[in-house]
């Protein structure tokens, strides 16, 4: 029993604070599932050499997140020097590698298996690509802003 002037509350437990939680921060309401013969790849993307799988990422999300498969299709030409306007990018290669260089000076081959996460304005260029690069790329929000520069 309470004394005069206290108030008795009951507080939430903790599976009713985890639920309520979960709701709040679903970006993902209804089931995705797409098979590779489902999915056609198109030249809908950044740069002419590739050509771009979506996987419905962005439409589920309403535009917070894309994830896109990316593959070569010609010779690559170098990006040039640019950063992109984002809160995250992060490429996981499928096949082949890619080669990339940074504002530090730092070079990377990026092949089969590798990942890599690129700060939001972090200059870089990707100067070459096995013929046979396929990755999976990452980004939020879906509609990530390049920027091009000068060579640092």
């Amino acid at each position: 029993m309470a004394s005069e002037g206290s108030y008795l509350t009951t507080l939430p437990s903790a599976r009713t604070i985890e639920k309520v939680t979960q709701m709040e921060t679903n970006l993902v309401s209804e089931l995705l599932c797409q098979q590779l013969a489902d999915a056609a790849f198109g030249k809908t993307g950044r740069r002419s050499f590739f050509e771009y799988r979506d996987t419905g990422l962005a439409d589920l999300t309403e535009g917070k997140y894309r994830a896109q498969v990316m593959r070569s299709t010609d010779v690559m030409e170098s990006t040039g020097w640019h950063y992109h306007e984002c809160d995250l990018q992060f490429v996981y290669v499928l096949k082949g590698w890619v080669d990339l260089e940074f504002e530090d000076g730092r070079s990377e081959r990026l092949s089969e298996g590798g990942a890599m996460a690129i700060p939001s304005g972090m200059v870089h260029n990707e100067t070459g690509c096995s013929n046979d690069f396929e990755a999976l790329e990452v980004v939020t929000p879906s509609e990530m802003v390049t920027v091009p520069v000068d060579r640092p």
